[in-house]
């Protein structure tokens, strides 16, 4: 077979195969709620791992992952991060599960595998077209709080009961929830049923 014809019909079915494609995401529209495709998976962490620069991938956390560090990364994670992320890393929250894509399990191969330096990128640096915003202030040359936040990830396979439990008191509330907790305070120390 001449040449041209090959390319031509590795180009022809190059054409079928996202004409399909197409035609599939067409049909089923485009909600948050699909789960995206495997090759949508597959897109959006080549293009995650093209937008972090090759020197912050090689990047290593400055600090040691000393009780002290862990803990104050739980902290920030618990203030900042659980929202979408949940305490335990599972992603499992109203806001994760509802994003497009899902906010990911923390605990999972697909986020521990990544290097400490990418971690602290997408951290700093947020996700494109994905709910991940950039945090911590970019004109600072060493980003504490995130690379404390990197360790933090790293622990999340190992997370206790008791971790997970002091974290709900650093979660943030709403002004519902502190109406609520103080209703319940009033109600133990003697006050009468609230309305």
């Amino acid at each position: 077979m001449k040449l041209w014809k090959i390319l031509l019909l590795v180009l022809f079915a190059f054409v079928v195969g996202a004409a399909t494609i197409a035609g599939d995401m067409i049909s089923r529209g485009f909600s948050a709620r699909t789960p995206p495709s495997q090759l949508e998976t597959v897109a959006a962490r080549a293009m995650r791992d093209m937008a972090i620069p090759s020197a912050a991938k090689q990047a290593r956390n400055p600090f040691p992952s000393t009780a002290e560090v862990v803990a104050a990364g739980r902290a920030h994670w618990a203030d900042h991060c659980a929202t979408c992320h949940a305490n335990d890393g599972s992603g499992n929250t109203e806001i994760g599960q509802n994003l497009y894509p899902k906010a990911p399990d923390m605990r999972q191969a697909a986020t521990q595998n990544l290097s400490d330096g990418e971690l602290y990128s997408i951290i700093r640096n947020g996700v494109r077209l994905t709910g991940m915003p950039a945090w911590g202030n970019p004109n600072l040359p060493l980003d504490i709080d995130s690379w404390h936040l990197v360790t933090f990830i790293r622990h999340l396979p190992q997370i206790t009961p008791e971790e997970i439990e002091e974290m709900k008191g650093l979660n943030p509330k709403t002004e519902a929830d502190r109406a609520e907790e103080q209703q319940e305070q009033e109600f133990l120390n003697g006050g009468g049923p609230s309305q």
